[in-house]
């Protein structure tokens, strides 16, 4: 692996990391806290949340670290016989399988979320619903992008 590599590689694990954290801290105590308000202020509260979720660092991060993993992922394949081509192609794949989980499930049913007006007749049985099948798939972009993380790890060369 030469440098350049090297320090991309240490930069994907890292923003998988980070990411995963952001993630785990959704799924273990934020969502848990929501679900204890009632209805009304959990979903304003998500609401409130996803409003501020898209800003340029977190962005930045997200996608950053999809570009860092597809051009990581790109190289691993045409030097699939190099140390540690395997564990990035692995990593690049479970990272890129969080952020479509983000654009093609949480985005849309997030956009969905702040069409509902919290004091609206129905609004808890949509939150309720939304809370739990969220938190589910949440689940899965945490494990996702953590083992992205520790993939793009044990890709690393033995110092």
């Amino acid at each position: 692996m030469n440098n350049n590599s090297h320090v991309l590689t240490m930069a994907a694990a890292a923003g998988a990391g980070v990411t995963g954290g952001v993630f785990f801290v959704f799924s273990d105590f934020t969502m848990r806290a929501l679900r204890r308000l009632p209805a009304r202020d959990g979903l304003a509260a998500m609401q409130a949340i996803n409003r501020a979720a898209p800003s340029p660092l977190f962005m930045g991060l997200l996608f950053g670290t999809a570009a860092a993993s597809v051009a990581l992922g790109v190289k691993a394949l045409a030097d699939r016989d190099d140390p540690g081509a395997g564990q990035v192609v692995v990593g690049a794949l479970l990272y890129l399988t969080s952020i479509g989980l983000t654009i093609g499930y949480h985005v849309p049913r997030n956009e969905a979320l702040a069409r509902v007006d919290p004091a609206a007749g129905g609004a808890t049985e949509v939150w309720s619903r939304y809370a739990s099948n969220w938190t589910r798939w949440n689940h899965v972009r945490t494990a996702a992008s953590t083992a992205a993380m520790a993939a793009f790890l044990l890709a690393l060369p033995a110092s």
